[in-house]
């Protein structure tokens, strides 16, 4: 499975090398093409396995101005 995700960064909010640093770090891989980004899960994840990475991506952007939008694929 595969988790797209989409940023939408706000020209009021950090500078978007900070947001790809973050992004990185948690092991989302930067995309050129329909999304930004994407996280491999290397395998078939459980809904609240994929909630609980989302979690963890709005904590770490808290604050930042950005909007996520997901999208996962088997």
């Amino acid at each position: 499975m595969e988790t797209y995700i989409d940023v939408y960064i706000s020209s009021d909010g950090v500078k978007s090398s900070e947001i790809l640093k973050i992004l990185v770090e948690m092991g989302l891989k930067p995309s050129i093409g329909d999304h930004d980004f994407i996280y491999d899960w290397k395998g078939i994840v459980s809904i609240e396995e994929e909630i609980q990475l989302i979690d963890k991506i709005q904590e770490k952007l808290r604050g930042t101005g950005v909007i996520l939008k997901f999208k996962t694929d088997r």
